[in-house]
């Protein structure tokens, strides 16, 4: 209410002013809403977020981060299973002898008997590798995963600086329109202009307050975003520390695609599941071999006691395995054919999101560097040529909407920048906790 009430003075006092005095008067509202809001720096701690705090509490907190994890505790534990020993077979059998003729005793007869599987050591160690080799490829699924939420939250993350800085233009434009609709509609009143410029500032007007208000629905949307990709621990009402200037730097293209090839989880899942399927087919050729048991019996009768010791064989003569084999090789052949997609289709995107770097980075120079500052100039220049009736209302208006284009290409320009750099941290796989510019340099 007091900001309101400072705002409406200000401009009040400007209007009120000769024409030299009101453009600094108008020029200080923005100052006086400033100082009259609550300063950054008193907003609680706890709800200020920055990027590296993002990343940190969606790797903690994200149930998807905790169901990729819960996958490696039980890839973990099928290794275990792996290296485990086949349990023996106990048999206990109760019987009673009845003897027919004489001098045969009669009595119970009950009969014990174990059975132990032996495991050939190739077999049991290719399971056991098998086992490694899909927590292997589990672990690197994780940290795709991880990746790729990060880079979920970095995106979200600069989606909202983005939204928040159109947000801001928006208000600033808005701001400014009202001052031109009040210069226009007091020429107008003293008739130094005709009612064309107050009609045409008029709809200028409308459209900036609906710019301002789809402005704010996008920021709101971004932030719903936002708090769906880190997790329920973030508050509802919170703030971001940041900005969409951050620096990134262009590592050369050939150090990327080497990055490439030996850091990207992805690719290592891949080569692990290779591997694995390799490690099937001689698995499965194995289980050719007979199976081997060592049996051992015991049977007490009333007046003697039998003891047998032998071996159990399962001979593959009807099931030679061949469906087995033939399938595993051809999802060997899958795997490999796989990995092969993804390399060359990881190497294009990543060259694509390398070029789309560089020109977002070109955009973003020139309009800093030219761009913008022409638009600011050239809006002061038809400012004061409006303002001593050199120029009209329609001049200082498209002055104004190329400087707001100008800005709204440089916000742009400067998300399309960080969202290239995520782009490529998500290609190799690198979870920092830091903006995008740290995982490149």
């Amino acid at each position: 209410m007091k900001t309101t009430t400072t705002l409406v003075l200000t401009a009040s006092l400007a209007f009120a002013l000769p024409p030299a005095q009101a453009g600094t008067a108008a020029a200080s509202a923005p100052s006086a809403a400033a100082a009259a809001a609550p300063p950054a720096a008193a907003r609680s701690p706890a709800d200020t977020f920055s990027l590296s705090r993002l990343l940190a509490l969606a790797q903690s907190t994200n149930q998807g981060a905790l169901a990729a994890q819960a996958g490696v505790d039980a890839a973990s534990a099928a290794v275990t299973s792996a290296r485990a020993y086949p349990n023996p077979q106990v048999e206990v059998l109760y019987g009673r002898l009845s003897g027919r003729t004489a001098g045969v005793a009669s009595g119970s007869a009950p009969t014990y008997a174990i059975t132990q599987k032996f495991d050939y050591p190739r077999q049991r160690s290719l399971r056991e590798e098998i086992a490694r080799r899909q927590l292997d490829a589990t672990q690197a699924g994780r940290q795709a995963w991880r990746a790729d939420l990060s880079a979920r939250v970095k995106q979200s993350f600069y989606e909202t600086l983005r939204r928040e800085s159109e947000l801001a233009a928006a208000r600033e434009d808005l701001s400014m329109m009202r001052q031109i609709h009040a210069r226009a509609r007091l020429r107008v009143d003293v008739g130094e202009a005709p009612r064309y410029e107050l009609i045409k500032a008029e709809t200028e007007l409308l459209t900036a307050q609906k710019t301002r208000q789809a402005a704010q629905l996008r920021v709101e949307q971004a932030r719903a975003a936002l708090r769906q990709h880190v997790g329920g621990a973030m508050p509802a009402d919170f703030a971001l520390s940041g900005s969409l200037g951050d620096a990134v730097a262009l590592p050369p293209l050939p150090r990327l695609r080497e990055q490439l090839g030996s850091e990207s989880a992805e690719l290592a899942q891949r080569r692990m599941e290779l591997e694995r399927a390799r490690l099937a087919v001689d698995y499965q050729r194995s289980l050719r071999l007979p199976e081997v048991s060592l049996r051992a019996s015991t049977e007490r009768q009333p007046d003697n006691t039998v003891t047998q010791v032998g071996l159990v064989l399962t001979i593959p003569l009807w099931d030679r395995r061949s469906g087995p084999v033939n399938e595993a090789v051809a999802q060997a052949a899958q795997a490999r054919s796989t990995l092969e997609a993804r390399e060359f289709e990881l190497s294009q995107e990543l060259e694509t999101a390398y070029h789309q770097m560089e020109a977002a980075q070109a955009q973003v120079t020139a309009l800093e560097s030219g761009i913008v500052r022409q638009a600011e100039s050239a809006l002061a220049v038809a400012e004061s040529a409006y303002r001593f009736g050199e120029r009209g209302i329609l001049d200082y208006i498209d002055a104004q909407r190329v400087l707001r284009s100008a800005r709204g290409e440089l916000i742009a320009a400067q998300y399309e920048l960080q969202l290239a750099a995520i782009q490529i941290e998500k290609l190799l796989s690198t979870v920092p906790s830091t903006p995008a510019s740290t995982g490149l340099q």
